[in-house]
């Protein structure tokens, strides 16, 4: 590349899944230019999802943003990946007595295309039979939650970026921003120097960070920790027809992962943004829940890891042009719901950039700019 290669309509910062779907999009308009601080893209928290789709998880308007994903990760563009994104899982929500109005809130987030329904702790242990008949007194099943394949999704976006014409930089982590001549020059620790009038922060939990570099107030940005573990199950028993199970109290939860189970504490701990491994504690708190809930006995631990869920104090994600910095747009603090929400939030980017408005799709769902701006928490 020559120097004037380097120049470009946008630069997005951070080529996880959200990054890449504003990249994607902002193509439409001009040529993109995707920084990745790492080797590969979406090492930290894109890598390390639970990888359900499920529009009942989050705050008002994390469900409105997951709902508007939603047709297009059922009926992608041509091209865009080789077999569907989201195939049927189920979810499955047990409880004990005490905790009879946990399922009725559930229960009450049912609605056309989006069906719970209350079963039979009888019907719960029939749909998964390792599961404790003793612990359940209630239980509701949802069967619209779906797996996301989340590498297929992320690498959509990154192919559709390319045939853009956009290009993925990566192991380029961001040094220094400052804005002049009308431009956003970024410098990167590899020695390369980008600059574009649009700016798009898509760090994940460096999010602040890159704020602070650019001179700007913190949106109060706090990465958590989230554990992950892989089990083995006995020979001969199959989870690959089961529903993902959480208890109604408790944090943690389980999935089928092929012939094995992915579970987690559900842990959301404070720490600052890197390169994050699981804590024995937190390994053992999921263990100690599995053995509870469960007739496994977790002699062995396959695989364990961790990733980063970046929230702000409201809970909802960060989209829109910051009001004290001409030409740069936050796209930060998707929590644990980055992957469902990627497409929403990388059409919005895009429309809030070239339009500044959001979507159709988005505002008919709830959700206005100012639901998203970032300066709703500097008030």
């Amino acid at each position: 590349m020559t120097c004037d290669d380097f120049l470009g309509d946008f630069l997005v910062i951070g080529a996880g899944v959200s990054g890449a779907s504003a990249a994607y999009e902002l193509a439409r308009h001009g040529r993109v230019f995707l920084l990745e601080g790492e080797a590969g893209p979406g090492y930290h928290s894109t890598g390390r999802s639970a990888a359900l789709y499920t529009r009942n998880f989050g705050n008002r308007v994390v469900r409105a943003l997951n709902a508007a994903s939603l047709p297009f990760l059922l009926d992608p563009p041509p091209g865009f990946a080789e077999h569907p994104l989201l195939t049927p899982r189920g979810s499955l929500t047990i409880a004990t007595a005490e905790h009879r109005a946990a399922i009725d809130q559930l229960l009450a987030l049912g609605g056309d295309g989006n069906e719970i329904r209350e079963i039979t702790p009888d019907q719960a242990v029939e749909m998964v039979p390792i599961l404790r008949r003793e612990r359940i007194a209630f239980a509701a099943y949802e069967p619209d939650v779906m797996d996301m394949d989340v590498n297929a999704i992320h690498q959509g976006f990154l192919k559709g970026l390319a045939a853009r014409g956009g290009t993925l930089v990566c192991g380029a982590a961001v040094t220094a921003i400052e804005r002049r001549g009308g431009a956003w020059q970024v410098a990167t620790a590899s020695g390369g120097a980008f600059a574009a009038p649009v700016l798009i922060n898509a760090a994940g939990a460096w999010a602040d960070v890159i704020g602070r570099l650019a001179g700007l107030a913190p949106i109060g940005l706090v990465p958590k920790r989230r554990t992950a573990v892989v089990v083995d199950l006995p020979p001969g028993v199959s989870p690959r027809a089961w529903p993902a199970v959480d208890e109604a109290g408790e944090d943690s939860y389980f999935k089928p992962e092929a012939d094995a189970l992915m579970a987690s504490p559900g842990d959301a701990t404070p720490v600052p943004p890197g390169d994050v491994q699981p804590e024995e504690l937190d390994v053992a708190i999921v263990a100690d829940w599995l053995e509870r809930a469960t007739h496994l006995e977790v002699r062995r631990i396959a695989h364990k890891w961790a990733g980063l869920r970046s929230f702000v104090a409201d809970d909802a994600p960060v989209v829109g042009r910051d009001p004290t910095a001409e030409g740069f747009y936050w796209l930060a603090g998707q929590g644990g719901y980055g992957i469902m929400m990627a497409e929403a939030l990388g059409r919005a980017t895009a429309a809030l950039v070239a339009t500044n408005t959001l979507p159709a799709d988005i505002t008919a769902g709830g959700v206005t700019a100012t639901d998203l701006a970032p300066d709703r928490l500097r008030r």
